[in-house]
């Protein structure tokens, strides 16, 4: 699991970032888990981290749907 840039987002394909997403969400499970059983983290910062690429593939996500819905919306 690596930290992705949005140009690098946006260039995988929808099954590549939606495979990303799952991948990046049970990483992000278990070091939540590891914080709320007392345990220390390896590298604090990578919550964070894992956050954010989250984010970067949701907003990509969301705006080649919105995207889709404008040119429906042209097609009428």
């Amino acid at each position: 699991m690596s930290i992705f840039r949005i140009e690098e987002i946006r260039r995988m394909s929808e099954k590549e970032r939606r495979e990303e997403l799952e991948s990046l969400m049970k990483d992000l499970l278990r070091e939540r888990g590891i914080i709320a059983t007392g345990g220390a983290p390896e590298n604090p910062g990578r919550v964070g981290e894992i956050r954010r690429t989250i984010a970067r593939i949701k907003t990509v996500q969301r705006e080649e749907q919105r995207e889709m819905e404008m040119a429906r919306e042209k097609r009428r």
